[in-house]
């Protein structure tokens, strides 16, 4: 009888003890439960964080100046607020320093590449700016486009209609097209590059990281374009120089306005390029009266001709004609029309200053200010 009691509490006992485990048990179920949703909800929130500041890839600015960038408040403005989404090299005579005595906006101070040479117009030393630019911006792996400007150039929309624009698409833009006139082509160069593959356009392009490297490892088209490619020699320049012994068989060939173009199709990659630049000239002047607008430059655009209607003439261009190839270029991005040009060129400080008062260069002269 007394062994039979003990079994009954020693049953109760253990019912008890399994009423406390279990209620252990819960309770360790429902707190763990707490701690995962408590810790879900701070990952999600990190990962939101997180997902704010991931590096995006960088387009490279390329500037070819002479020596400050003159519409550095334009600039200025346009860089505002999107710090982590681009990088700047400018290419000025050697010696020159972006400092604070020669610029006003923070984005240029001392973005001058350190090995910059003497560069002259219409000859090779142009394309070997741009390919010292090229070295430099391509040390930063997050570049992955690189955008070639003047510093006369201004931007014609806000930095993310910009960014987007170049980043929507894997194609480089090059400005591209047969040369078939006489006079640009060397036949001497005909052993290595064929007439075929002859290009000419602007030199203001925008490369893919790609295409970059391959201008920079390019160790054949430029040094026969060094040997081959020069312009003409002009008259008031005989006097310095051998008067050559038929000016008219001179060949009239402007390095910068052929290279990348050539170097692209020689390598058989015109089929990765999208063939227009995104930065406007304006080449047609044979009727203007004022000599200074007329021969081998583009129009400067002074303070007189900066006015909204001459930006909403250049924003309403959305097709290019190529007549050596009878080639009509239309413009679009991410599939659907659109204007051709985000840059243009060439401005005068005072016209350039007189759209940004007017914020007509999608940004304003608040935002410059502020800087």
């Amino acid at each position: 009888m007394k062994q039979r009691k003990v079994t009954q509490q020693q049953k109760s006992h253990f019912k008890w003890k399994r009423k406390v485990y279990a209620v252990l048990f819960l309770g360790f179920c429902f707190g763990s439960l707490l701690l995962m949703q408590t810790q879900y909800t701070r990952i999600l929130a990190l990962a939101s964080l997180q997902s704010r500041f991931v590096q995006k890839p960088k387009i490279a600015f390329l500037f070819i100046a002479r020596n400050r960038i003159p519409l550095e408040i334009v600039w200025d403005a346009f860089f505002k607020g999107a710090e982590s989404r681009f990088s700047i090299f400018v290419h000025s005579r050697p010696g020159f320093l972006l400092n604070k005595a020669t610029t006003r906006s923070e984005y240029f101070l001392n973005r001058q590449v350190n090995d910059s040479i003497q560069v002259d117009w219409g000859e090779a030393s142009m394309i070997e700016a741009e390919r010292i630019l090229l070295r430099h911006a391509l040390e930063d792996p997050w570049n992955e486009r690189f955008v070639f400007l003047s510093d006369s150039c201004i931007p014609l929309y806000n930095f993310s209609y910009t960014y987007d624009y170049i980043m929507s698409t894997s194609t480089s833009f090059v400005d591209s097209f047969a040369d078939t006139k006489e006079g640009r082509y060397n036949p001497k160069m005909s052993s290595f590059i064929p007439v075929h593959n002859w290009r000419k356009g602007s030199q203001w392009v925008v490369l893919t990281r790609k295409h970059a490297e391959i201008v920079v490892n390019d160790t054949s088209v430029f040094p026969m374009f060094q040997q081959h490619c020069k312009r003409r020699s002009l008259p008031e320049f005989w006097r310095d120089q051998p008067f050559p012994a038929d000016p008219a068989k001179e060949h009239n060939c402007i390095p910068d306005e052929h290279y990348v173009q050539t170097l692209l199709a020689q390598e058989g990659l015109e089929g990765e390029i999208t063939r227009r630049s995104l930065t406007h000239s304006s080449w047609d002047l044979s009727s203007s009266k004022d000599p200074t607008r007329r021969g081998w430059h583009p129009v400067t655009y002074k303070f007189s001709d900066a006015t909204p209607m001459l930006i909403k003439y250049i924003k309403d261009i959305d097709n290019i004609y190529y007549e050596t190839e009878y080639r009509r270029e239309w413009c679009t991005s991410k599939g659907k029309p659109s204007t051709c040009f985000l840059f243009a060129r060439k401005f005068t400080r005072p016209a350039a200053l007189r759209l940004l008062n007017m914020s007509m260069l999608g940004a304003s002269r608040k935002a410059a200010n502020e800087s």
